[in-house]
């Protein structure tokens, strides 16, 4: 399956404007600026869906875990012509689609609803597992998760489980602003690398970085990237 998104005029520059449209009682705005560049270079550069593609057996699966402060997710998905800019207004109103925490009945495109933390990993060791013994073996899945999220233990069973069971299509992107309460010596990859996963860490701004280190080579093994922004304050 070739990348199918349609190029619809927006570009990385115009997502600070389609954030702004998103207005209210919005608690977790570092939550979605972190996410930005990371989820940009994904939808942009790498995952192979779009509108048209959306509901096809072959298409990559994108999970969004770290499911708070959706923003920049709902910016990036306007951006790409899931739906129309116009709903973007509309964020956290009665009527609209687009809630403080992602709804995959009511937003073309989301896989999953999220928000309560610590459930995206597994769901997508799940969906891995689930796309295998329906012979779907091409299609990638990726989970964005937060650091703080590696506090819940239901990551950490995933995480085992994955690398040893060899699960070449799960990829997992961590956007680390420092706001985990435990950490690991070595840094959060080493806690993959140590369960037997592909694992790098790089600047979560510098888009070149993030590409080089999506599509890197990483045969019979789950892959991590760890995507390093500001600290959250």
């Amino acid at each position: 399956m070739t990348q199918a998104i349609a190029d619809t005029g927006f570009r990385h520059g115009d997502l600070g404007r389609l954030i702004a449209l998103m207005t209210g009682a919005e608690k977790h705005g570092p939550a979605a600026t972190s996410t930005l560049d990371a989820l940009w270079v994904l939808y942009d550069r790498v995952l192979r869906v779009g509108p048209g593609s959306a509901g096809a057996p072959e298409r990559d699966r994108f999970l969004l875990s770290k499911g708070h402060g959706p923003m920049a997710y709902y910016a990036v998905l306007a951006a790409k012509g899931f739906f129309p800019v116009e709903w973007l207004s509309g964020f956290g109103s009665y009527d609209s689609p687009l809630g403080h925490h992602p709804d995959r009945t009511l937003v073309p495109g989301v896989e999953i609803g999220s928000g309560s933390l610590g459930h995206g990993l597994p769901l997508a060791v799940g969906t891995v597992l689930g796309l295998r013994a329906q012979g779907l073996d091409d299609p990638a899945v990726w989970v964005l998760i937060g650091d703080a999220e590696l506090d819940e233990g239901s990551n950490h069973e995933a995480i085992a489980y994955a690398g040893p069971a060899g699960l070449e299509r799960l990829h997992t992107l961590v956007i680390d602003n420092d706001s985990a309460t435990h950490g690991w010596r070595g840094g959060i990859a080493s806690r993959f690398e140590a369960a037997g996963w592909s694992a790098v860490t790089v600047d979560g701004r510098d888009h070149e970085a993030l590409y080089a280190a999506y599509t890197a080579p990483h045969p019979g093994r789950p892959h991590a990237v760890v995507a390093r922004v500001e600290k959250k304050f």
